[in-house]
């Protein structure tokens, strides 16, 4: 006797109709909240993103044309972007909001650390976005991206948070600490729009995407943002601290960390060193293998970026070395970084 079998998702029963299974009532209400969710997100920040269009040079005379996003953070006419965007430009970017409404903008200060950069327009009472708290994310949460994707303005894509607390290489070398991953997909031309919540607030600024994957794309979180848009509108850029040294990572042979009882497993070793640099006038030395940055250990080039803060700018500190089998300290002098 030949038996059947049927899946059945849950508790209230499928209806079969001409046109297939019907979904549950159930169903009917939460794909309904899902959707007025996005729809009012939607509503609330579209109006506050822009189309940021520049012109960069190419060679010596030719120049290409480049777009990405950003959006209004300010009645008074502040705009959060990504720094790739509007670096290198030759002339003011241009802002587009989605009503068609034009301005030239004048770029504050740029951050390429963080990929941020904050642009102004001579308006005001615009609608701006409001930042929301990037530490209250939870993985599975709801996002939606807002952004030009190839120029196709305010484009809407919705997905979840990944991942939380992800480090990015940004392109000058430092890491980025704090990165959220989505799959809600972005595209070419998304880059420095916003990443938003069912509330419609933003907590991320859309950065990057890891390509050919489909699906894993990233987001400068809020608090990063929030920091580095305050540093930019005061300062025109973000202060932070370097030594002036090359480095690479090495891993350490049991007997070295045993001996010096290190609480680390690998090290940074000096490969270079910049003449007139911090380093140089605290004589380091090639081959020089760095294992704690004042009494926080060094366990990678990583760590040691990340303990370079502005705060360490002028501040006389120490370094443990290990140089030919012995442990030594020496006092170094960070100096802010141009």
């Amino acid at each position: 006797m030949r038996t059947s079998l049927r899946l059945v998702w849950d508790s209230e029963p499928r209806r079969e109709s001409a046109r297939g299974v019907e979904p549950a009532a159930d169903d009917h209400d939460l794909l309904d909240a899902y959707s007025r969710a996005v729809v009012a997100a939607a509503e609330v920040v579209s109006p506050t993103v822009v189309n940021v269009e520049v012109q960069q040079r190419v060679g010596a005379r030719r120049r290409a044309r480049g777009a990405g996003s950003g959006f209004v953070f300010t009645p008074d006419g502040f705009i959060l972007t990504s720094s790739h965007v509007v670096a290198g430009s030759a002339t003011a970017p241009t802002v587009t909001f989605s009503d068609g409404c034009r301005f030239e903008a004048e770029l504050v200060g740029d951050d390429p650390d963080t990929d941020l950069a904050v642009i102004r327009i001579a308006a005001a009472g615009l609608p701006a976005a409001r930042l929301g708290d990037s530490r209250r994310l939870r993985v599975g949460q709801l996002v939606i991206a807002i952004g030009n994707a190839y120029g196709f303005r305010c484009t809407v894509t919705a997905g979840v948070v990944s991942a939380l607390g992800r480090s990015l290489r940004a392109s000058t070398g430092r890491v980025l600490d704090n990165v959220i991953q989505t799959d809600a997909a972005l595209n070419p031309g998304n880059s420095g729009g916003p990443l938003v919540t069912s509330h419609g607030e933003v907590i991320g600024v859309n950065t990057a995407i890891i390509q050919p994957a489909q699906g894993i794309c990233f987001a400068i979180s809020a608090s990063t943002a929030e920091f580095v848009a305050a540093r930019l509108i005061r300062d025109g850029k973000v202060r932070r601290s370097y030594i002036g040294v090359g480095l690479e990572d090495v891993r350490l042979d049991r007997r070295t960390i045993q001996r010096f009882r290190l609480p680390v497993e690998t090290g940074t070793l000096v490969v270079s060193i910049e003449p007139g640099s911090p380093a140089a006038r605290a004589r380091l030395r090639e081959g020089d293998l760095i294992v704690a940055y004042g009494d926080a250990p060094v366990s990678s080039v990583d760590d040691l970026h990340r303990l370079l803060t502005e705060e360490q700018v002028g501040v006389r500190s120490s370094l443990t070395i290990l140089r030919d089998g012995v442990s030594t300290t020496v006092s170094i002098v960070p100096r802010e970084r141009v």
